[in-house]
């Protein structure tokens, strides 16, 4: 039984690498997917929750920026407040610049991907690509509140890719996409505020953490942190823009 449901499972995982058609959609959808992204991010009461996946998204980030550098991870945290850490060890102050910075843009740029992927026929790759390593972060998880957060979106993405019809899911990938890139744009802002108004949680903050490391002023970071997130955005306006002849506008 069990046997059987991983096969089954590992198909439609697998399913979802052919290519299929491009989302066509129009200024309407668009529209109300922009709409419903902004209640997500910007309500407090709502941030509350959607929050908990960007956070998740940007604690990924560090991990995998640490990987290329050759650095070991030690572990995730993640807590209902948002906050989370992710702990590694390497030699050398770049390579944890380097991890530390990747982590407020990476929901922009999954979000970029994500768009992307949802008008070039790629929607079910990517979001079997989010599956595995969604799931692949219980092994990094080293919290209570992570190991809850972490299981909620590996069963999501997992009943996304089990349940979800073909017909639609050039539709969620791209309002998964537009949500991310929302968040990454409130959790910028979040951190912008930090700097400017609450400055006793600045020991918390990746930007304040690197200026120590490096010695370059948080503001470098900051502005860095915001480049890449306009990119993003530009690169996902670029790539609606580019198939206007898919989208009915």
């Amino acid at each position: 039984m069990l046997q059987q449901f991983a096969a089954e499972w590992w198909r439609r995982i697998t399913d979802g690498f052919t290519r299929g058609e491009p989302l066509e959609t129009g200024l309407l959808e668009l529209a109300l997917i922009l709409a419903v992204a902004l209640v997500l991010s910007v309500p407090h009461g709502s941030w509350r929750y959607f929050g908990l996946f960007v956070t998740a998204v940007h604690e990924l980030g560090h991990a995998f920026a640490a990987l290329t550098t050759g650095r070991l991870v030690r572990g995730i945290h993640l807590r209902f407040d948002q906050s989370g850490a992710m702990i590694s060890r390497g030699a050398g102050p770049a390579s944890a610049a380097w991890a530390g910075f990747w982590g407020y843009p990476v929901p922009a740029l999954v979000g970029a991907v994500l768009v992307w992927a949802a008008f070039t026929g790629w929607s079910g790759a990517a979001l079997s690509v989010s599956a595995l390593l969604l799931l692949s972060t219980l092994l990094f998880i080293r919290n209570l509140e992570g190991i809850v957060i972490a299981v909620g979106l590996a069963v999501a993405s997992q009943l996304l890719v089990w349940f979800a019809p073909v017909e639609f899911l050039g539709h969620v990938t791209l309002a998964i996409g537009v949500a991310l890139l929302v968040g990454a744009v409130r959790d910028w802002l979040n951190l912008l505020s930090v700097h400017t108004r609450r400055r006793h949680q600045l020991a918390n903050s990746d930007a304040f953490i690197i200026a120590k490391r490096t010695g370059i002023p948080a503001a470098f970071w900051l502005a860095g942190f915001a480049l890449v997130i306009l990119a993003c955005w530009a690169g996902a306006v670029a790539t609606v823009a580019r198939i206007g002849d898919v989208v009915n506008l």
